[in-house]
């Protein structure tokens, strides 16, 4: 039963590359407030965070890349070859994860908060899930999402996948198994099944899962910006059809698939669709992309009342920092940008490792980052 009042807790589970993110972000589309405990344990590590010298110490300067931080690669060759080592390390990283966690819970404004995590029955944060839920996938599967999303070679995904307790023990602790094996939507009617079955129907329309937040009324001239669902999908992917200026054509499948990934907003100008963006939260780190608008629209309007309602969201999730990737043709607006709090940055001026690696890894030759700083009192900050 958990320990924070008034909130159910899921507790989300799984071996390695059968999905657990997917559903997480699913449970997110949902209204739930998500916490990667996995991510927390990469922070944990970070130069000058809790977790750092405690790591050195205990293994040496050798797990130290170049740039001063714990090579996160080369410690997990050690610790998994090595199971004293991986016990050495769980006992540093686990009880700063378990505090982010009960920070992050606290103070969550969800009444429905899901817990993801790859040792989640190993661990004491199982003891404040009121249910249990694991994904599971097919050892083909697995290998072929290492090999496809994480570029690992077959012979590393292979060994992954074989060095993992099997599968079923997880299952035979399971109150709800996921099986995520065929499409998005296949997987997304099992969620919202679960969900509807398992989670109390008085927290299930919470203000995360219904809001759709009025950036004006709907008066000619004026503007609405509205949370995006899988059901919008052939709506959003005609948007960017519209308005793309590559050519690049998207299905309503290809939108389908991208909310494993992603929340998209919507705009709306004169009761008809004007402009559509991309954004995930992902490790308390905000990212906006794929910012499509109607050049009819006064751009300065149609920016700001997207930035805003994402900011907003981003906010209602505990996110410390905004990054937005803003295409050619709307980064030389800077009096635009500046005016809503952001600077164009390089990836080496964000100061937090979990900023870099969040823009290093959206980052494209075709975009231009914009940084905002949205909270000051961070999770598990430097000491």
């Amino acid at each position: 039963m958990t320990k924070w009042a008034g909130k159910y807790v899921i507790g989300l589970t799984g071996n390695i590359g059968t999905g657990k993110s997917v559903v997480r972000r699913m449970l997110e589309h949902l209204g739930a407030y998500g916490i990667d405990a996995d991510a927390l344990s990469h922070r944990a590590i970070a130069r000058g965070a809790p977790g750092y010298q405690p790591i050195v110490s205990a293994f040496g300067r050798w797990v130290l890349g170049p740039d001063g931080e714990i090579d996160r690669a080369k410690l997990g060759r050690l610790v998994f070859s090595d199971p004293e080592a991986l016990i050495t390390l769980e006992r540093i990283v686990h009880p700063l994860v378990n505090q982010a966690v009960n920070f992050l819970a606290q103070r969550a404004g969800q009444k429905v908060i899901v817990i993801e995590a790859i040792k989640l029955l190993e661990s004491s944060l199982v003891a404040n899930c009121d249910s249990v839920w694991v994904t599971y996938a097919a050892p083909q599967i697995q290998i072929a999402r290492l090999v496809q999303k994480r570029r690992m070679s077959e012979a590393d995904a292979r060994q992954r996948v074989s060095a993992q307790p099997p599968q079923e023990e997880k299952i035979s602790a399971a109150s709800v198994v996921i099986r995520n094996e065929l499409t998005f939507e296949d997987t997304w009617r099992q969620v919202l099944a679960a969900w509807q079955r398992d989670v109390p129907e008085a927290l299930q329309s919470s203000p995360a899962a219904t809001s759709e937040t009025q950036t004006a009324a709907s008066r000619p001239g004026e503007i609405l910006v509205r949370r995006g669902r899988p059901r919008d999908s052939e709506e959003i992917a005609g948007i960017i059809n519209r308005f793309n200026k590559d050519g690049r054509k998207v299905t309503r499948d290809d939108v389908m698939a991208s909310f494993g990934e992603k929340a998209f907003l919507l705009l709306q100008y004169n009761n008809r669709a004007g402009g559509v963006m991309g954004w995930k939260v992902e490790n308390l780190v905000a990212r906006a992309t794929d910012i499509y608008l109607d050049p009819a629209i006064p751009v300065d309007q149609a920016i700001s009342a997207l930035i805003v309602e994402m900011e907003r969201s981003s906010r209602d999730l505990q996110c410390e920092a905004s990054l937005v990737f803003v295409p050619s043709e709307l980064a030389n607006l800077t009096n635009i940008w500046q005016a809503l709090g952001y600077e164009p940055r390089k990836l080496d001026t964000l100061v937090v490792q979990a900023w870099q690696e969040a823009a290093e890894e959206t980052k494209s030759a075709s975009t231009t980052l914009f940084f905002k700083q949205l909270r000051v009192d961070r999770v598990l900050r430097p000491i």
